[in-house]
């Protein structure tokens, strides 16, 4: 998927973009999401690529979202970063390529992973909206299959 940054920039937030394009991170506790504990799947604010499931969320008290898991592993991208004097895995979504966050190894089992992501890449799509936001196949991931 090419990207257009002047349609990014009037579609996304300032926040949105800088974090999504520029690599930037939110401040922690200050984001949308980062104690939202609906049922439903967390999506790529640029391409909508489905990313997380509700169910793989948890409370890591680190100020962001928290993720044990990606919903499918060919949806994220792990990178090596080197910046601010520190040596992270940054984690960007494969069709949007947007910067999502980081994943580090203190999480919860059975993965004992903590991807740690911002609000701002994300955009949330409720189980009662998933059918009407194009995310039907996903129904059946919640609730038995039934929405």
């Amino acid at each position: 998927m090419m990207k257009n940054n002047e349609d990014l920039k009037t579609k996304l937030t300032p926040m949105q973009y800088k974090v999504t394009q520029e690599d930037a991170t939110e401040p922690p506790f200050q984001n949308d999401l980062w104690n939202f504990f609906e049922e439903g799947l967390y999506v790529d604010i640029v391409s909508g690529e489905a990313l997380f499931h509700s169910r793989d969320k948890f409370e890591s008290n680190c100020g962001w979202p928290s993720f044990s898991k990606p919903l499918n592993e060919e949806s994220v991208i792990e990178k090596t970063d080197k910046s601010n004097f520190m040596v992270r895995t940054e984690v960007r979504s494969a069709e949007g390529d947007s910067h999502l966050g980081h994943v580090f190894p203190d999480g919860p089992k059975p993965t004992g992973l903590r991807y740690c992501i911002n609000s701002a890449s994300l955009k949330f799509i409720p189980v009662s909206e998933l059918e009407k936001e194009g995310y039907g196949k996903y129904a059946a991931h919640f609730n038995n299959g039934k929405v």
